[in-house]
């Protein structure tokens, strides 16, 4: 199995973020960048998703992802382009509102999609790729 000095591929992973519900890494660091899986609005605490709606998931979700980027050496003010996932597409409004909070300067590329569903009951789900100063 090769490594990340022969790949140029580091896995990231903190404690501070929900652990994956399956065989992934939370993000890769690799050529410049840093791919952050789907993450959701899971509590890291808890292991579920956060209650409160579509906010408060997108919320948590952005958190999450915020501790990842960091724990890589990025962070979210880096980041060029998301896609997010909703179950609902009625509620783009208020994840949108939760969204603009995080990304204030130079928002990334975005593309928003409706799905049937989303693993662990979530009703969000975002991925980010960001640059990786270094």
């Amino acid at each position: 199995m090769a490594d990340s000095k022969t790949t140029g591929l580091e896995v990231v992973m903190t404690d501070k973020a929900a652990k994956p519900i399956g065989p992934y890494s939370q993000a890769i660091k690799a050529g410049g960048f840093v791919f952050v899986a789907g993450e959701k609005g899971i509590d890291p605490r808890t292991g579920q998703i956060v209650p409160g709606g579509i906010a408060a998931e997108t919320r948590q979700t952005l958190e999450n992802i915020r501790v990842i980027l960091e724990a890589a050496g990025s962070s979210l003010d880096l980041a060029v382009a998301t896609t997010v996932y909703l179950t609902d597409i009625n509620e783009f409004s208020a994840m949108n509102a939760v969204y603009a909070e995080y990304f204030r300067r130079n928002p990334p590329g975005r593309t928003t999609v409706q799905v049937s569903a989303i693993p662990a009951g979530g009703h969000v789900e975002i991925t980010v790729t960001a640059l990786a100063p270094g």
